[in-house]
């Protein structure tokens, strides 16, 4: 039981003996993750720092990134070129006379055009691919991410906030990397630039345009932190819409059997209207700033059109000039308000990111040790308790677990069992880790589960939980589900022990079919069974079953228990069950109240004892039987 430091190579993994490690899912960059359990708002002074988010995933492709950049330069100065363009072709190609020195004039013109064409297209073709390609690797980095989180932090954590963050957030920052940057920085370059030419052209009226820039930022920076705020608030009620249409779905069936459709309807109604009102805020501050940007902006381009119009008229300026100064200054001012708009997407994924940021902060309750201990092998099987108490973080009181201590030799079958709420499916998940005891320890072949790595301990462990998860996926895939790389004939055998082979076979295209979402093409009987089936075939050290028959027939339930018999043979079994027909050949039977064990032995001799457990069997056999054994 030597510990190994992370970077040993597989080898840290420790897995080894019987059962089958799956793939461990990798944590996001540690420098980002803090150590809070829910997802608290970060503070205003960080929102757009927020968007730092996006720098570690941009550097893979740092090439890509500096080929746009040539091609947003090579645009930004071909589109400048265009008013100088302008202005030979008028005054050296119409004004001359010449139909040579026109055709010149046009074929550079034409040449200038091409240009532009063929660098705005790499532009287009570099950032779009930029922002698809970051935002998949965004997607996998929190998805990787949130697999890594405990259960507890689930307890509080809303799905369908979830769910909002990790679609259309990384959609928002999509569009920010794959069209807002590029186009801000495009509409930048030309705003300066574009200045730049009008002062080359007419000193007197790039005066007059320079006069109103600042009343053009100003809208700028006082409706754009406004877009930021509304911006959110929008992106909050279209979570909190996703959060109310995945849990009605989920319980379609308990909301039609309780007639609560109506009621359903008027929530998300209520809150898509919210949705509605809190987007009508942000268009409303969206549509104010462009308003003012375009009047104030297209407003001094008039009167300097104005102005430049009676300069030609009076021989101070040549038509050429004027043309490019209002090439130019169309420019400027359709940057100006373009720059406007791509604020408020900046804002808008900034947002987004924000929200990213907080979700990635969340720091992993349950994380592998920097020098985990390496479980024996082959693995043995002998689990203890010693002195364990635990309490779930979201309901402190009472104590799931108090005092408990027990041992589970290898090879042993002990049952747990108890009214509800005793802590019977809580001892399971502490030996899975999904949560840490507050005080004792738990070890597995003398071990201390907390000092093993995750991966590696819950190697050895098959669960059959009493709510089987079937995913969308056919139904062989689902039964190789803990070991990926098991036979076609393998997955037919597991499935035949356990009793699921007549259904499964008979499917449209058998074990190759779809068990459609959350295994809906299945019966609640034929979900546990599939469940059953993934734990044989897994073939595990210790054997955890919660309640694995409780959805079976009394013909189906004979035939599952014969298999799990078979299964438990030679392997160490926990089983939790509220029935006691099927925990009555257990070697040991533990009675489990409020979190503390208040009885253990065989059946026949509980029974004789009387106690809780005495009780609970003349409830279910009745007191003759009871007494029988």
């Amino acid at each position: 039981m030597r510990g190994v430091c992370r970077g040993g190579g597989a080898a840290a993994s420790g897995v080894s003996g019987r059962g089958h490690a799956p793939a461990s899912p990798s944590a996001f960059t540690c420098a980002i993750l803090g150590t809070r359990s829910g997802i608290p708002p970060l503070p205003s002074t960080s929102r757009i720092a927020s968007l730092a988010l996006l720098l570690p995933f941009l550097r893979p492709y740092r090439g890509r990134v500096v080929l746009a950049g040539l091609a947003l330069l090579v645009a930004a100065g071909l589109m400048l070129s265009l008013g100088q363009g302008l202005r030979h072709l008028i005054d050296a190609g119409f004004a001359s006379a010449s139909a040579e020195r026109l055709d010149s004039a046009a074929l550079a013109m034409f040449g200038l055009v091409a240009g532009l064409g063929v660098a705005s297209c790499s532009r287009y073709w570099l950032v779009t691919w930029l922002g698809e390609r970051v935002a998949a690797d965004l997607r996998r980095r929190v998805f990787d991410h949130l697999l890594s989180l405990s259960p507890a932090w689930f307890e509080t954590a809303r799905t369908g906030d979830i769910l909002s963050r990790l679609s259309a957030d990384v959609a928002l920052l999509q569009a920010l990397i794959g069209a807002a940057v590029s186009q801000g920085l495009r509409n930048a370059l030309m705003l300066v630039g574009a200045f730049a030419m009008l002062l080359v052209t007419s000193l007197k009226l790039a005066g007059l345009v320079a006069v109103v820039v600042p009343l053009v930022v100003l809208p700028l920076v006082v409706f754009g932190r406004r877009e930021k705020r509304l911006s959110r608030t929008v992106q909050e009620r279209v979570a909190d819409l996703g959060v109310t249409a995945e849990e009605v779905i989920h319980g379609l069936r308990t909301v039609q059997a309780f007639t609560r459709e109506p009621e359903e309807r008027r929530r998300y109604a209520a809150q898509a209207e919210a949705s509605v009102v809190a987007a009508q805020r942000r268009i409303g501050s969206r549509a104010m700033l462009i308003l003012a940007v375009i009047l104030l902006g297209f407003g001094a381009i008039t009167f300097a059109l104005w102005v430049g119009g009676r300069d030609v008229l009076a021989g101070r300026m040549s038509g050429g000039e004027l043309s490019a100064f209002v090439l130019y200054a169309v420019l400027m001012a359709s940057s100006g308000a373009q720059l406007s708009e791509v604020w408020g997407e900046i804002q808008r994924a900034a947002g987004a990111a924000e929200r990213l940021v907080e979700l990635l902060r969340v720091h992993p309750g349950i994380t592998a040790p920097a020098c985990p201990t390496l479980l024996p092998a082959p693995t043995r099987g002998r689990i203890r308790f010693e002195d364990v108490s635990f309490r779930y973080p979201t309901r402190p009181e009472p104590p799931a677990l108090e005092g408990f201590s027990l041992t589970v030799e290898p090879g042993e079958t002990v049952a747990l069992v108890g009214p509800s709420g005793a802590g019977k499916t809580t001892v399971l998940q502490l030996l899975l880790r999904f949560y840490d005891p507050q005080s004792g320890r738990i070890t597995l072949d003398g071990a201390d589960i907390a000092a093993v790595d995750p991966a590696a301990l819950r190697a050895r462990l098959g669960l059959v939980p009493q709510d089987p998860v079937i995913f969308t996926a056919s139904a062989a895939d689902n039964i190789r589900f803990g070991r990926p790389e098991a036979t076609e004939v393998e997955v037919v055998a597991a499935a035949r022990a356990a009793a699921a082979d007549g259904f499964l076979a008979a499917l449209p295209q058998g074990y190759a079919s779809f068990l459609g979402t959350k295994g809906v093409m299945l019966s609640g009987g034929q979900r546990q069974r599939v469940a059953i089936a993934r734990a044989i075939l897994r073939d595990p050290a210790v054997l955890l079953l919660d309640e694995a028959t409780s959805a079976l027939d009394a013909e189906s339930e004979q035939a599952v228990q014969q298999a799990l018999e078979r299964l438990a043979r030679g392997r160490t079994t926990l089983v939790v069950a509220h029935r006691l027909a099927t925990v009555r050949r257990a070697d040991r039977i533990v009675v489990m109240e409020a979190g503390r064990i208040v009885a253990i032995g065989t059946h026949e001799a509980l029974v004789r004892e009387g106690g809780l457990y005495g009780r609970l069997a003349a409830l279910q056999f009745g007191l003759s039987d009871a007494a029988a054994g």
